[in-house]
C-alpha cells in the first residue's frame, strides 16, 4: 500500500494519505466482515515506511490470513474484501496492490472417523465434542487424499499454538488411548 510520507506536523489531515491510516482501516474492516461471517481475519505482519515517529507512513506493507470453515463464506469474504480495497483506495488517495501467497480451502473431516473417535471416547467415559481446526494442520492435507479426522485433548484455559500452551499428562494418555481404540478397530484387531 503505497500513500505520501510527509511531515506529521506541517500535513494538514485533509491533504494526507497515508498508508499507516489505509492499514489500519483494513484491520478493523476485516474484524467487521469476519464477525458477520463467521470467519477469522488476522494481520498478523505489519511494516510502515519510512517508520519514523514525527513521518506520515508513506507506505505499508502487511499480511492478511483470512480463514473460514465454510467455502462459499471464504469466497465472499475475499470477494468483499478486494471491493474494500478498491473504494479504500479511491476514499484515501492511496495505491493498493495485493499478492496471494496461498490458499486453502478449508476441508471436511470423514464422517466415519468421526464417529469412531466418539465411540472410543464414550467407551473410556470421556467426555467427547466436534471441533473445527482452526490451524493448518497436516490433517488438512492428508484429507485431500485419504479419509481424516483429528483427535484433540482439552489444553488447560484452550490455549493452543502458543508458548503458554499446557495439556496435563493424562489428556496427552486419555487422547493416545483413543485414538489406539479407533486405528484397532479400523484394522479390525
Amino acid at each position: 500500500m503505497k500513500g505520501a510520507a510527509n511531515h506529521a506536523g506541517t500535513t494538514p489531515t485533509r491533504l494526507r494519505h497515508d498508508a499507516g491510516l489505509a492499514a489500519a482501516k483494513v484491520n478493523v474492516f476485516c474484524r467487521q466482515m469476519v464477525e458477520k461471517s463467521g470467519g477469522v481475519c488476522t494481520l498478523g505482519t505489519m511494516a510502515y515506511q519510512p517508520n519514523a515517529v514525527n513521518v506520515i507512513p508513506g507506505e505499508a506493507k502487511f499480511t492478511i490470513d483470512l480463514r473460514n470453515p465454510d467455502k462459499a463464506r471464504l469466497d465472499g469474504d475475499e470477494e468483499i474484501l478486494a471491493a474494500y480495497l478498491e473504494q479504500l483506495a479511491q476514499e484515501e488517495g492511496v495505491e493498493i496492490t495485493a499478492k496471494r501467497m496461498t490458499c486453502f480451502d478449508p476441508v471436511p473431516f470423514d464422517e466415519g472417523i468421526c464417529q469412531k473417535v466418539e465411540k472410543a471416547a464414550a467407551a473410556r467415559n470421556l467426555k467427547c465434542r466436534r471441533m473445527v481446526s482452526g490451524a493448518g494442520q497436516d490433517a488438512q492435507m492428508m484429507a485431500r487424499i485419504c479419509p481424516t479426522a483429528i483427535i484433540f485433548v482439552p489444553s488447560v484455559k484452550g490455549i493452543s499454538h502458543n508458548p503458554a500452551e499446557y495439556t496435563p499428562d493424562q489428556a496427552c494418555i486419555n487422547g493416545a488411548n483413543v485414538f489406539l481404540d479407533v486405528v484397532r478397530e479400523m484394522i479390525g484387531t
